[in-house]
């Protein structure tokens, strides 16, 4: 949860980048992780659950008229994340990662993992997911999503 990992970035005296002592930039952190629930997570989910899920426990896929609304609801809050919290800017909050980012690429993933690759028509968003994953470091961001990643083996 979002309170947990600002209770542990906080505790364990994380490099300032990820939760910044910087009032305007941990505001900036703060207003994203509370935009994300019902917009990236809620959106990013609700593709994952309806490509992915629903199909999987039903046995039946999705009529496809169902799956476009619920894609174009995704494509309207990447939009706007793109121009909200990107603008010009490497990261949600700056010149350095945060964990705003992190907690933004970890939702996106989904998708991602369900056949969705939302990155492909956006390189202001690819550019940023490249910026992100180095970062964090490559091998570390694979194995983290080594499970969904995995899921249409399911």
């Amino acid at each position: 949860s979002i309170a947990i990992l600002l209770y542990l970035a906080q505790k364990f005296k994380t490099p300032d980048h990820w939760y910044p002592s910087d009032l305007q930039k941990r505001a900036r952190v703060d207003e994203y992780l509370s935009w994300q629930h019902i917009n990236i997570r809620g959106k990013g989910s609700k593709l994952f659950l309806t490509k992915v899920l629903v199909p999987l426990l039903t046995g039946q896929p999705l009529p496809p008229e169902k799956l476009e609304g619920v894609t174009e609801e995704l494509n309207v809050v990447l939009k706007q994340f793109e121009e909200m919290f990107l603008k010009d800017k490497p990261f949600i909050a700056g010149s350095e990662i945060s964990l705003a980012d992190l907690v933004a690429l970890v939702e996106l993933m989904q998708p991602v993992c369900a056949g969705y690759d939302l990155f492909e028509e956006r390189p202001k968003l690819a550019a940023w997911r490249r910026r992100v994953e180095e970062a964090v470091g490559k091998p570390l961001f694979q194995e983290a999503h080594e499970g969904i990643l995995n899921i249409k083996n399911l």
